[in-house]
C-alpha cells in the first residue's frame, strides 16, 4: 500500500483549533500521515526578501512567515492529536533550531522540503542525529527545483537507510503536463529507495493516480478546509472531498498494478486516465523519465534553493563571523549567493569590498 500524506503545512495559521479541524479532515479523507511545517522566519528568509501577494494585499514575505511561527508546545499537542486519530505525524524543519526541537518531540518521520535539499548544515545535523540512534528515524526528501546532482549530494549525506524520495515540481500550481512522472522510476532505479510524488497540481486525480503506474509508493498533497482561505498554500490544496477522491483514485491504481502486474497495470491505468483527460495530456504528464528542471521552475533554480547571504552591512576589511552570514532562500528580490557548501570556507575570511545586509555572498567579495 502506498503512503498517502496530507500536507497541512501552515494552513492552520497558528490556530490549534483549525489545526485539529484540518487533522480531522485529513483523517476522514483517508490520509495515512499528516504533515506540518515548523516555521521560524529567520531560518528561511532575510527580512528584505520581498513581498508576497495575498487576497488581502501585498505583505512582506518575511513577516508572513513570522505570523506562522508557533511554540514547541503547539507541535507537541498536535502530534499527540494526530496519533490519537491513528495517523503518523510528519513535519518539515527549515533550520537547525526547528530541527532540534522537532527531533525532541519524536516525530514519526522528518520531511526535507525541496528548497532545503541543499541546506547541507541541516542535512548533516539530521545525519548525525540518525547515526546516534539505534533505529534511524525515517526521512523523506523532496526534489523540486533540483537537478540530479543536487539529489545525489543530499542522499550522499543522509544515506539510504529509511530514506525515501519524492519527485516534485516547485511551482504553485504545477502544470500536470510538466510532471514527467516516469522520473519516479528513474530515481527508484538510481538510488534503490522508495520514491513517490509531492504534487502541487490542481487536479486531484491525474498526477497521483499516474504516479502509482510510474512506480510511486508515496503521494503527498496539500489539504485545506477551503481553497478560498488565506493560507500560503491554500490556493493549490485540495479540500476534503477532493482529497478523498484522490485517495480513491490512488487505491484504484494500486489495485490495477497488484492485479495485472507492473507493465500491464500501467497500460490499463494510462488507458483509463486517457478516457478522462485525453491520451495526449496523460502521456505529457508521464514524460520521458529524464530528470531535469521543469519549465515552470527553471527561473527559480537557485532563488528558491538555499544560498549564503550577508546578515549585516559590512565594510571592506571586516572579517566574516558566523553571525554575519546565513543559509537562506533568496526568493524575491535579493541577489543570489554561493552554495551553502562554502559556509565553513567563508568564515574567518576578510572582505575586499563593502557589502549590504541581505546581499548574496560571492567569492569575489572575499580575500584569500
Amino acid at each position: 500500500m502506498s503512503l498517502i500524506i496530507a500536507e497541512i503545512g501552515t494552513s492552520h495559521e497558528g490556530s490549534f483549533k483549525k489545526a485539529k479541524q484540518l487533522v480531522d479532515c485529513a483523517v476522514q479523507s483517508g490520509a495515512d500521515a499528516i504533515k506540518f511545517q515548523w516555521v521560524y522566519a529567520d531560518e528561511i528568509l532575510h527580512p528584505k526578501t520581498g513581498d508576497v501577494k495575498l487576497p488581502t494585499g501585498n505583505i512582506a514575505l518575511y513577516e508572513r512567515f513570522r505570523q506562522l511561527e508557533c511554540k514547541k508546545s503547539f507541535y507537541k499537542k498536535i502530534l499527540k492529536y494526530v496519533h490519537s486519530k491513528g495517523c503518523k505525524f510528519c513535519c518539515s524543519p527549515f533550520g537547525l533550531r526547528s530541527l532540534r526541537q522537532l527531533l525532541d518531540i519524536k516525530p514519526d518521520s522528518v520531511k526535507i522540503a525541496s528548497p532545503e535539499l541543499n541546506h547541507y548544515k541541516l542535512l548533516e545535523a539530521l545525519r548525525d542525529y540518525r547515526n546516534s540512534q539505534k533505529e534511524k528515524i525515517p526521512v523523506i526528501l523532496s526534489s523540486g527545483v533540483s537537478k540530479m546532482e543536487d539529489i545525489e549530494n543530499a542522499v550522499e549525506i543522509l544515506g539510504k537507510e529509511n530514506v525515501s524520495l519524492l519527485h516534485c515540481i516547485t511551482s504553485y500550481p504545477a502544470p500536470e503536463s510538466e510532471y514527467n512522472l516516469n522520473v519516479i522510476q528513474t530515481l527508484r532505479e538510481k538510488f534503490q529507495i522508495e520514491c513517490g510524488v509531492s504534487d502541487h497540481s490542481l487536479d486531484p486525480v491525474l498526477v497521483p493516480a499516474l504516479s502509482i503506474a510510474c512506480g510511486g509508493t508515496i503521494i503527498e498533497k496539500h489539504i485545506t478546509l477551503s481553497r478560498k482561505t488565506s493560507g500560503l498554500d491554500d490556493p493549490v490544496a485540495l479540500e476534503g472531498e477532493q482529497f478523498a477522491l484522490m485517495v480513491h483514485a490512488v487505491h484504484q491504481s494500486e489495485a490495477a498494478v497488484n492485479h495485472y502486474g507492473k507493465d500491464e497495470g500501467k497500460r490499463r491505468i494510462i488507458e483509463q486516465l486517457s478516457e478522462q483527460f485525453g491520451k495526449e495530456k496523460v502521456m505529457q504528464a508521464a514524460g520521458d523519465g529524464i530528470k531535469k528542471l521543469a519549465e515552470s521552475e527553471e527561473q527559480n533554480y537557485g532563488r528558491t534553493n538555499r544560498s549564503l547571504h550577508f546578515m549585516n552591512d559590512m565594510k571592506k576589511g571586516d572579517v566574516i563571523k558566523e553571525k554575519d552570514i546565513a543559509i537562506l532562500r533568496t526568493e524575491k528580490i535579493l541577489t543570489l549567493g554561493i552554495s551553502p557548501r562554502y559556509y565553513d570556507f567563508v568564515i574567518g575570511k576578510t572582505l575586499v569590498q563593502d557589502v549590504c545586509s541581505g546581499e548574496g555572498v560571492r567569492l569575489e567579495y572575499i580575500g584569500q
